[in-house]
């Protein structure tokens, strides 16, 4: 699909004569074999490395090499199509570059852009890594379409964050079109609120504290690679013994995911006993779906605005905690870990931070109220925990699949004593498997005196006894301490 040149400039009243076509591609990065654009090398093979300017002589989209011999031109044949913008913006500016590439039969495919400065001239942003950082940033969005095209790895880019306005700024020319429309308008109106002097320092401030929150994080879609359920199945079986139910209807929704490439439209709602290993299994999802997560523990939380932040008319606003979790996290797919979600209805203040929670997880985008902007929700994948399903909301509910964790029974109890807690603290406080012993009856005794609900209580006893070992070995000189029906009596007790 052709393209007009950068400039547009005109001569002799002719119109601009267009050199290259953009192709389209969703690579994650660049190669000779997958480059980001191709230079005509017919007249004469380009360096490896070679430093110059995007320009437009004579009307012509091209790049001017800066050899030692002189300046010579060349035409661009082909552009990914996500970087049509950035390199437009590099030679409108004149900024100094160096091209990693290698010349091929279609021409000199560069797979790497950085940018130089030569002596005082001109850099693209007062951001140091900004070039890198977009062009990282470029590769993670997908190609645009035909029609929105009509439209107006050794370094680590993403190191930097976008703080300052002409951070911004560039930002926005350059790729504007990886952000979500709504966000893209959004950003362009706060960028007009940041750079104005007809409004106060307060609310400049403000504009640009939300730009940089939002234009910091990567808006993916909310496609989703396959995973692979034997793994998963592995790291289940790793944080959490029997409960095969259990397992197999997580590794139902991998399967299901791995069907459709998305998220299923409701979260997980884990129910159970204290100590089950709720959170465990939270967590390891979270592992197996490969994303970052946030937790929030609702019986923390005693009013909405925590959830949704507070207004800009304050001086001291900010953003609420779930805005924050997309900021910490670098990107809008996560897992919100929802701790206690039958306390989430127990709000102290001005509302209930459950009705929040409903917006959160209906996937029909949330508003924080600082930065006053729909935020894209289909990538999130939301995982509670209870105890009790019976003080949840039925609208909150229903967001839900719910999965029953039943309590251990006592031959569970100690299998995982025995298999997996014991030699768990064992490796933590590296002591070996023959310096402590625990025989039927103790184990017997280990289960009588934890008696509670989950296996909470079996952590802590096993982390007693290794301790105390630890110490007959090291002051008592024994070289192993086994714990029979009356050692853990009188050590538990």
């Amino acid at each position: 699909m052709p393209l007009f040149d950068f400039s547009g400039n005109t001569a002799a009243g002719k119109d601009p004569v267009c050199t290259y076509t953009v192709f389209f591609s969703n690579a994650r990065d660049a190669s000779p074999e997958r480059p980001i654009l191709i230079i005509d090398n017919s007249a004469r093979e380009w360096k490896h490395h070679s430093n110059g300017i995007f320009t437009n002589p004579i009307r012509r989209t091209s790049f001017e090499f800066k050899e030692d011999g002189g300046n010579l031109s060349a035409d661009i044949l082909r552009i990914d199509a996500r970087f049509t913008s950035l390199l437009k913006w590099l030679g409108e500016n004149h900024i100094n570059v160096r091209l990693s590439g290698r010349n091929t039969e279609e021409g000199y495919a560069v797979y790497r852009i950085r940018e130089i400065a030569f002596g005082g001239d001109k850099r693209l942003s007062a951001e140091d890594g900004f070039l890198q950082f977009m062009i990282d940033r470029l590769f993670a969005s997908d190609a645009p379409s035909a029609e929105a095209e009509d439209e107006e790895q050794e370094e680590d880019g993403d190191g930097m964050k976008l703080t300052s306005i002409q951070s911004i700024t560039d930002f926005l020319n350059c790729a504007g079109r990886t952000l979500p429309d709504n966000i893209r308008l959004w950003a362009r109106r706060n960028l007009a609120v940041a750079r104005s002097n007809e409004v106060t320092p307060e609310e400049r401030r403000h504009a640009q504290r939300a730009l940089s929150i939002m234009l910091n994080i990567r808006w993916k879609s909310n496609w989703f690679d396959s995973i692979d359920p034997v793994r998963a199945k592995e790291i289940l079986d790793a944080e959490l013994y029997g409960m095969e139910s259990v397992k197999q209807r997580i590794i139902e929704t991998i399967i299901q995911i791995n069907r459709t490439h998305t998220l299923p439209a409701y979260g997980i709602l884990l129910v159970g006993p204290a100590g089950t290993g709720k959170s465990q299994v939270a967590y390891a999802v979270a592992r197996i779906l490969g994303l970052p997560w946030t937790t929030l523990d609702m019986s923390s939380i005693n009013d909405p605005e925590q959830l949704t932040g507070s207004s800009r008319i304050y001086s001291n606003a900010k953003p609420g905690i779930i805005m924050e979790a997309f900021s910490m996290a670098g990107q809008s797919n996560l897992v919100f870990i929802i701790n206690e979600l039958d306390k989430a209805a127990a709000g102290k203040g001005n509302g209930n931070p459950a009705d929040v929670l409903l917006t959160l997880l209906d996937n029909l985008g949330f508003t924080d109220n600082y930065i006053e902007c729909n935020i894209p929700t289909s990538g999130v994948y939301p995982i509670a925990t209870a105890n009790d399903r019976d003080l949840i909301s039925a609208p909150l509910l229903s967001r839900f699949a719910v999965i029953e964790l039943p309590d251990y029974t006592a031959e569970e109890k100690k299998v995982i004593f025995s298999k997996y807690a014991l030699p768990k603290i064992l490796r933590r406080m590296s002591m070996r498997d023959d310096e402590i012993a625990v025989t039927e009856d103790g184990l017997d005794a280990v289960v009588m005196m934890c008696s509670g609900t989950g296996i909470r209580d079996i952590e802590q006893a096993a982390e007693h006894m290794a301790a105390n070992a630890l110490y007959q070995i090291e002051v008592n000189g024994v070289s192993e301490v086994v714990f029979d029906g009356d050692a853990v009596r009188e050590l538990l007790r």
